[in-house]
């Protein structure tokens, strides 16, 4: 059997040639991009659950830094969200998500990983629960990861929330 690796749009993905002529592709299920969400399909979701949203700039478009936008947000950030309000029995309240505005990288609000969370006394005890993981490098947040890998920074105004999965 004769192997290659072909490198297309940034993904490697390996083809095999198999007895008889047979090509067959696969990508590693690690490089499949997340599951995504409209604003309305992420904001119905949301409401459902009873999470609420405010906007400084009173809109949802992502292209406008004082918007607060659902818009390509992972689905498993939109659960996880509504695992954390029922799990905590808080009212949560998002002031950041898909937007401009905010830091970049993979895990970023822009790739649909994270949200902004207003602090409220049930959130800052239900968060500082968890496990602290010491302070953020650059802006020395306080972060603390909860027992499903999640990651919550407490920024100045509001908890900086990474979700790597749809639990809270």
């Amino acid at each position: 059997m004769n192997r290659r690796i072909a490198h297309r749009a940034g993904l490697a993905v390996s083809t095999a040639l198999v007895t008889g002529g047979l090509l067959a592709a696969t990508a590693p299920a690690a490089l499949a991009a997340p599951a995504k969400y409209s604003q309305s399909a992420a904001a119905r979701e949301l409401r459902k659950a009873g999470v609420t949203w405010t906007s400084s700039g009173g809109c949802s478009n992502r292209n406008n830094t004082r918007c607060t936008s659902f818009e390509q947000i992972n689905r498993t950030t939109v659960s996880g969200v509504i695992a954390f309000k029922r799990a905590s029995h808080c009212a949560v309240t998002i002031t950041g998500g898909t937007e401009r505005g905010h830091a970049g990288g993979t895990y970023s609000h822009w790739n649909g990983y994270k949200v902004d969370v207003r602090p409220t006394p049930c959130v800052d005890r239900f968060v500082t629960k968890f496990h602290y993981i010491g302070q953020r490098h650059g802006d020395r947040a306080r972060q603390y990861k909860s027992p499903a890998g999640n990651v919550y920074a407490r920024e100045g105004s509001h908890w900086d929330i990474t979700y790597y999965n749809g639990r809270a």
